[in-house]
């Protein structure tokens, strides 16, 4: 469908309307956006460890390079076409996300970040307004900004909104958006989308529904209603209700409190030694709290896992779990991290080859709720300040930069990455300097 007709289309029948909004090959651009030699170049980035491919550019797609393709596995390919290769920069990352996200909240009022790279933008309230060109506008903004690619999808429900955004990927490379906002726009698209790729359907549902003849997105918004809700049940009524036209999925609110926080993973080399186990958890246990403190939340219990390889047959194997239920509900860095170091030295065995240790908080209460302890003391005034000043440090000058001893500094725990790019957006030390 061309421009002139897209933007012909009129908001008269449906009551909602939403954008999706998706980075293209995200962590591949934003490695683009700090090195413009890098375009029309083959580029993957790697995840923890550099294990394997978990984004890629349409250059290194068009070479055969699958996602969680392995680097030593494909090496002649990288060799022969000059990939370059990057070890996931998540700081980076994680910054241009909220650059994005800062960037898409100035178009709309209610907005739901959906993943790192992708968000809904409910544009219902937008009457008369041309959604094409708002789509081609927000596509052009973010890039201007910040030098990231995004594709736009805008129809009438999420499940839509999310369909038009791959379809603007598949068919509108050059363009970018692709507004279905009546009927006809609609069926085409459900035409061409095989019923797979439709936001919500599993690769055993997709079977399921192939064997029974129902092979593309079209078929399945037709299907008998009884038969969806014998194979798929109430959530595969709602998908189907939405690829109607009828928006069923809920709109989530800003901020989803979580009802369990973990932070663990793989270290870089094995390793047996108790004190880089114990610096590792401390700083897995922070970062818990850190993000319990975030959401404004209280946890009761604390978790700590050790293990090692599975893979290596030829080491001992071993998997060590505790779960221990705090005295007071905290979010204090120094709470949870004597608690974790306190399961640690239970679970720990000498003698093994450790690859993963992790650290998961749960049980939550608001911090407005906290219960406590009829024979030990509720945290002082003092404690409570401490935690809130170290945050105030910490957001100021960087994670991290006020920290308990117990954590260190050398952080020799943490995983390979041999092709870490610089952090460019949140270290004065990596910022780019034009001229001398």
């Amino acid at each position: 469908m061309g421009r002139g007709n897209q933007r012909g289309h009129q908001y008269k029948k449906y009551q909602a309307l939403y954008a999706l909004v998706d980075c293209n090959n995200f962590y591949v651009s934003c490695e683009r956006a700090f090195d413009p030699s890098l375009r029309c170049r083959p580029v993957i980035v790697l995840s923890n460890n550099d294990g394997c491919a978990i984004s890629r550019s349409d250059e290194a797609k068009a070479l055969g390079i699958a996602m969680g393709a392995i680097p030593h596995l494909i090496g002649e390919t990288i060799r022969l076409h000059d990939v370059k290769i990057f070890s996931a920069n998540y700081t980076l990352y994680g910054d241009m996300s909220d650059r994005v996200m800062q960037v898409l909240s100035n178009f709309v009022s209610r907005m739901e970040i959906y993943s790192i790279d992708e968000a809904f933008l409910d544009v219902s309230n937008l009457v008369g307004k041309d959604l094409y060109g708002l789509g081609l506008e927000i596509k052009n903004s973010v890039f201007k900004n910040l030098g990231i690619p995004v594709c736009v999808g805008i129809a009438p429900t999420k499940a839509l909104a999310k369909m038009a955004n791959r379809y603007a990927k598949k068919n509108k490379k050059d363009i970018g958006v692709h507004y279905a906002g009546d009927d006809q726009a609609i069926g085409e698209m459900l035409a061409c989308t095989d019923v797979g790729n439709v936001w919500g359907i599993g690769r055993q549902h997709a079977l399921m529904l192939n064997t029974n003849k129902i092979f593309t997105a079209e078929s399945f918004a037709k299907a008998s209603r009884d038969f969806v809700r014998l194979h798929m049940s109430v959530v595969g009524l709602r998908l189907q209700s939405e690829l109607n036209g009828v928006a069923c999925l809920q709109w989530e609110p800003d901020v989803v409190v979580k009802k369990n926080i973990c932070t663990g993973r793989s270290f870089g080399a094995f390793t047996s030694d108790f004190l880089l186990l114990k610096e590792a958890v401390s700083n897995f246990a922070a970062n818990c709290a850190l993000k319990l403190r975030q959401q404004r939340s209280l946890a009761k219990s604390v978790n700590v896992f050790i293990n090692t390889n599975p893979h290596r047959l030829q080491d001992l194997q071993y998997y060590g779990k505790l779960t221990i239920q705090m005295d007071i509900a905290t979010a204090a860095t120094p709470a949870i991290i004597k608690y974790a170091l306190k399961a640690l030295s239970i679970i720990y065995k000498p003698g093994f080859n450790y690859i993963k240790c992790g650290v998961e908080v749960s049980d939550f209460v608001s911090e407005d709720e906290v219960q406590l302890n009829l024979f030990l003391n509720p945290p002082t005034l003092k404690e409570s300040a401490i935690v809130k000043a170290m945050d105030k440090v910490n957001e100021a000058l960087g994670k991290g930069t006020v920290r308990l001893a117990v954590q260190g500094f050398d952080k020799k725990y943490a995983a390979r990455a041999a092709y870490l790019s610089d952090k460019y957006t949140t270290d004065l030390k990596n910022i780019i300097r034009i001229g001398n």
